[in-house]
């Protein structure tokens, strides 16, 4: 079983920055893509952006210029570093991660989400 766990939502003025991160946890042999996405109100969850194990990232055009994604490999870990943000970007903001267990299974996991709420 594989556990991903998001921290550093919260509320942050327009234009303000936050830092969200993301762990992995449990029967884990080796993490391959990791990703963001995002849920707002009455909308259905999309992807911000990626990284690849070798640190290759990609973005959806909202966001292009002010987030960026990172990842340590060693902690099983990755970054949504947020910045400029927009009222347009409150939402739920949930990690995923596509993971080869330790018996060879691949699998998709997905963290419970955490609130980013921008708004003065």
């Amino acid at each position: 079983q594989v556990q991903l766990v998001e921290s550093g939502g919260g509320l942050v003025q327009p234009g303000g920055s936050l830092r969200l991160s993301c762990a992995a946890s449990g029967d884990i042999r080796a993490i391959y893509d990791m990703g963001w996405y995002h849920q707002g109100p009455g909308e259905q969850r999309a992807l911000v952006g990626a990284i690849t194990i070798g640190g290759s990232t990609n973005y959806v055009d909202s966001v292009k210029g002010r987030f960026t994604i990172s990842r340590d490999n060693a902690k099983n870990t990755v970054y949504l570093q947020m910045n400029s943000l927009k009222p347009e970007d409150t939402a739920v903001y949930y990690c995923n991660a596509r993971v080869m267990t330790t018996y060879f299974r691949i699998l998709a996991a997905w963290g419970k989400g955490t609130l980013v709420t921008v708004s003065s």
